[in-house]
């Protein structure tokens, strides 16, 4: 759960510059802007008549008319020249490029934005403003600058939002430093949510150091920080230093006169929680009110999950109680918080006392409510149980996730139900339910450990046709299937096939070959194996030099495999309580 602060959403640019939508220059401006388009095309033109007019001889005309300047009278007899109908042309040109960005098509605004500088004609602050909130929102922070850039060219003067914008585009893209430089060449003054943004994302990065300077820079300039960039900064001398030092922020934000809020308090309790100071957390969230401000849901749940983390149950009821009789309604979290520690626990019946309980609070259960249920009901192979709740789960309108299903399908494979496991398997793609690379390696698992390789092999095909690509799972899975049905052979060519598609055998995979190997009396093929398992930069493990060692035995080499054992032993390699197992060996050698 993100329990830090809100995202900061900057002042819109309708409510910044709604004066001018009703102002009577404005409603002039429309009326011009439509008797320009009623010139050139009639209503019943298609609108790509009317953007292609603007594109060629419009745009052409009036570049011809600015240059001409032909003195005109007014009413008054007083003389003025062309620079109504320049000022005409830069309204209808703005009004073009709003239009494009409008309609999604920003290169084509872009090259009409750099058309109009080379007229010299000022863009209007506005659409640059949403060109440059586009290009950010594709990415193309670059371009972006550039927008800025001829905005500032021009001799307009972008106002904060604009910049606030782009510095927004650079920290969302990673690119702090270069939004830093933004901030540097700022041409009015930066506010607070300038500040905040970047300091959130120095924060984000680790950077807390740098976020610090920044924070001097903004007092330094009289920008004075508000309840979120304490916030954010809170949380990272948290994540940084402990939450003992951000609690000194926290004073010094309170006597500057900067009144926390429920997000501060959250970010300082889940400090609290993560220290594992929960009494102190506990106290912190009862002098809450103290403070002017009263605890949310997610106050009471970070507490209570680190209660029930913690096997606190009781006191995580007593939690709960106190909730309630506040007035703080729980939400679905709360409940799967619980639900989720009782299923753990074992304690089925009270989880589902407690799921059913759920809607008469107003909470619906989802996904995450009935999972932990139906873990629990296969932990207790109570397969029966398990699917009645699932089909409780669907009638109620909550449709599984693919958590779920890989839930039951490695219940049933570990009870031995492949085919149940394959039919349900068949049937997820038309419940709405994609596979995932984990749901076939855990059926492919299953069919192999019942001797059913073939079957688990037309899995694997099926797999790959799907553009899923399988893992070391998968093939050691195989592997050690063919393993038991003492198929070495096989299992060593889909042994290469694992290698051959560049993925990295684990020392399961090794280990399954080896014991093959050796149980086929072909133990100096497995110390090779060995040997190239090393050389490939896997450690083996305890397992693989007992198998090896058995294998040895296997050959009637008794003496040689206990001297072995004890070399290896001697190392560390291997505990000294298989010396026992390798001595019976000594006396029932298999003929």
């Amino acid at each position: 759960m993100d329990l830090v602060t809100p995202t900061e959403h900057f002042p819109s640019f309708h409510s910044s510059h709604k004066h001018t939508l009703t102002s009577p220059h404005f409603r002039g401006y429309l009326l011009l802007h439509n008797v320009t388009i009623l010139k050139h095309t009639s209503s019943t033109k298609p609108l790509r008549t009317v953007v292609s007019i603007f594109e060629t001889s419009s745009f052409n005309r009036k570049s011809q008319q600015r240059f001409q300047r032909i003195p005109t009278n007014n009413s008054n007899g007083i003389q003025s020249s062309s620079i109504d109908s320049q000022n005409l042309e830069e309204i209808d040109n703005n009004s073009y490029l709003v239009k494009l960005v409008r309609i999604g098509k920003l290169e084509q605004g872009f090259r009409f934005l750099e058309r109009m500088s080379y007229q010299g004609d000022m863009p209007d602050v506005i659409a640059c403003t949403n060109l440059i909130r586009q290009f950010c929102k594709t990415g193309k922070t670059k371009k972006a600058t550039r927008v800025l850039q001829i905005l500032e060219d021009s001799g307009a003067v972008p106002d904060v939002i604009t910049y606030n914008v782009l510095i927004s585009g650079y920290c969302k893209s990673g690119e702090v430093e270069e939004a830093l430089q933004v901030l540097e060449r700022m041409s009015v003054s930066p506010d607070v949510v300038t500040y905040n943004t970047i300091l959130r994302s120095l924060c984000d990065s680790g950077k807390l150091k740098q976020a610090m300077e920044v924070l001097d820079r903004q007092l330094e300039r009289v920008c004075y920080p508000d309840v979120i960039t304490y916030t954010i900064l809170i949380e990272a001398i948290c994540k940084e230093s402990g939450v003992g030092e951000a609690m000194k922020l926290f004073d010094a934000m309170r006597i500057k006169g900067c009144k926390p809020d429920v997000f501060t308090f959250n970010v300082l309790i889940n400090g609290f929680c993560k220290e594992g100071r929960l009494d102190k957390a506990i106290k912190f969230l009862n002098d809450m009110s103290s403070y002017g401000c009263e605890p949310n849901v997610i106050t009471h749940n970070i507490i209570l999950r680190s209660l029930c983390g913690t096997g606190r149950w009781r006191d995580a009821e007593s939690l709960l109680s106190d909730m309630l009789r506040k007035g703080c309604s729980p939400s679905v979290v709360t409940f799967n918080i619980l639900i989720n520690f009782l299923c753990r626990k074992g304690l089925l019946g009270r989880a589902i006392d407690i799921l059913e309980k759920m809607k008469n609070h107003g909470c619906t259960p989802n996904s995450l409510s009935y999972n932990p249920l139906l873990h629990g009901f296969c932990q207790e192979k109570k397969m029966d149980r398990a699917i009645e709740y699932l089909e409780v789960m669907v009638s109620r309108g909550c449709y599984p996730d693919i958590v779920t299903y890989n839930t039951l399908l490695t219940a049933l494979c570990k009870d031995g139900k492949v085919d149940v496991a394959l039919e349900l398997l068949n049937q997820l793609s038309s419940k709405g339910c994609s596979p995932v690379a984990i749901t076939y390696n855990t059926v492919i698992g299953g069919l192999s450990k019942v001797g059913a390789t073939e079957r688990a092999m037309k899995l694997l095909d099926e797999m790959c046709r799907k553009g899923l690509k399988p893992d070391v799972v998968t093939y050691s899975s195989l592997i050690a299937g063919f393993i038991r049905e003492g198929k070495v052979d096989v299992a060593i060519k889909i042994f290469h096939e694992l290698e051959r598609l560049g993925i990295r055998a684990n020392a399961v995979t090794y280990n399954s070959i080896m014991s093959g190997l050796c149980k086929a009396r072909r133990t100096s093929h497995a110390i090779d194996l060995l040997a190239r398992m090393i050389a490939k930069g896997c450690k083996p493990t305890e397992a693989t030099y007992t198998i090896l060692i058995e294998g040895i035995a296997y050959e009637g080499l008794a003496e040689e495999a206990l001297g072995l054992l004890n070399e290896l032993s001697s190392r560390g390699f291997v505990k000294k309580s298989s010396a026992d197992k390798v001595a019976e060996l000594k006396y029932n050698i298999p003929s």
